[in-house]
Order: structure tokens, then C-alpha cells, then sequence
């Protein structure tokens, strides 16, 4: 299973770089350049780099995907479309999903909602150094605890009725209420197993900043 990592133009502070393919999406690009890691794949419409960086790009570049400003995807949609494309068992980390545009940041945590994407779901996860959030199809799962992280919260895209056990609170249909975010949830020494009747649920993992 090729193991990738997708640096989009977020906050970049957090990364590791124990994987196989490393891809950018315009800023991101010009990171993976200066902190000497490979450019195996740019994809973007480079509308945040200058003349300059773009020409570094693209001699850097393995492979060099671009599209227009006015496009229906956003540039992280385009960039998981064509990783799966090349890799369809991929497991893509992405990082810099958070810290910059607040649409930007909403546009990453419900990326399955693109149809394109919806079943890949389970092979993309986004990641800084406080959060981890993953993504599960309808269905039954179970989720272990990622070293460092204290909280997980779950949240379900169309409301749809959710089920949480083995974790500090637990959700069942007899005290089921209707949330948008079930947060603060902790694990107590064993996988959390949770269901989502429909859509698909958003599962975060997180700690305190210090």
C-alpha cells in the first residue's frame, strides 16, 4: 500500500515524512522544496505562488497537474482525485488542512461529501500537530486511540443517528440526542466502536494546545 503525504497551503508547522510519494498543492509545493523533500507530484491552479516559484515547481516536479482558478473542485478535491486515480489503495495523509482560510479548513473536514471522493474516504486523513480527523462510510467501526491525543469527538454530515461505546460516554438509541458535534468523548484503554446509520461520519481525535 503506498503510503502519501499531501501538503496543501495551510499551517505547515506539523509534519512527518515517513512515506512513499510526497505530493503539493500550490503553496505547499514550494515547502516540500524548501524543506528538501521530494516533489513527486504538483497539482493546483498556483494562483498563491509567484512567476518565480512556479518555474521551481515545475523543473522540481515529477509530475505537474494544473487547472484553472474557476473550477468546480477545490485544489485538494483535484489533487485526491488524481492520486486515486494513479494509486486506488493509497493512504494519504494531509497535511496544512487547518490554520489558514476558514472555508478552506470546512472544505477539508466534509471533502467526502464530493461524490468523487466518497469512496476513498476511509484512505484520506488530515493531520497537525493537535488534531487528527478521519473519515468513516455508514456502517460499524471501531477506532483506536492515536499516541498523544486525549479527546475524540464524532459528528455525523446529515445528522443521521449515531451509536458510540466503549468510550467515557457512551450513545446508544435509549439516551440518544440529536447534535451536530459529539465532543469530548474519551477513550477509557480499548477502541472506541461507533455506527452511523447513513452519510458518513467525521471522527476527531484531538489535545490541548500547550
Amino acid at each position: 500500500m503506498t503510503r502519501i503525504a499531501l501538503f496543501t497551503g495551510g499551517d505547515l508547522e506539523y509534519f512527518t515524512t515517513n512515506f512513499d510519494c510526497f505530493v503539493g498543492i500550490d503553496r505547499g509545493c514550494s515547502f516540500l522544496l524548501q524543506n528538501h523533500l521530494p516533489l513527486d507530484l504538483a497539482v493546483g491552479d498556483f494562483d498563491s505562488v509567484s512567476e518565480q516559484e512556479l518555474k521551481k515547481i515545475k523543473t522540481a516536479a515529477k509530475q505537474f497537474v494544473t487547472a484553472p482558478a474557476e473550477k468546480e473542485d477545490t485544489d485538494t478535491e483535484l489533487a485526491l482525485k488524481t492520486i486515486f486515480q494513479q494509486f486506488d489503495k493509497a493512504e494519504v495523509t494531509i497535511f496544512g488542512a487547518f490554520g489558514g482560510r476558514l472555508d478552506h479548513t470546512l472544505a477539508n473536514i466534509f471533502l467526502p461529501s464530493n461524490p468523487d471522493l466518497a469512496p476513498f474516504m476511509e484512505h484520506f486523513r488530515l493531520r497537525d500537530r493537535q488534531n487528527l480527523v478521519q473519515f468513516f462510510p455508514p456502517g460499524q467501526h471501531c477506532v483506536k486511540q492515536e499516541a498523544g491525543m486525549v479527546y475524540i469527538s464524532f459528528m455525523a454530515d446529515n445528522d443521521a443517528p449515531l451509536t458510540i461505546q466503549d468510550a467515557k460516554y457512551e450513545l446508544s438509541e435509549k439516551n440518544f440526542f440529536q447534535k451536530k458535534i459529539y465532543g469530548s468523548n474519551e477513550f477509557i484503554g480499548k477502541p472506541i466502536c461507533f455506527s452511523v446509520s447513513s452519510g458518513y461520519a467525521v471522527v476527531i481525535q484531538t489535545k490541548d494546545r500547550i
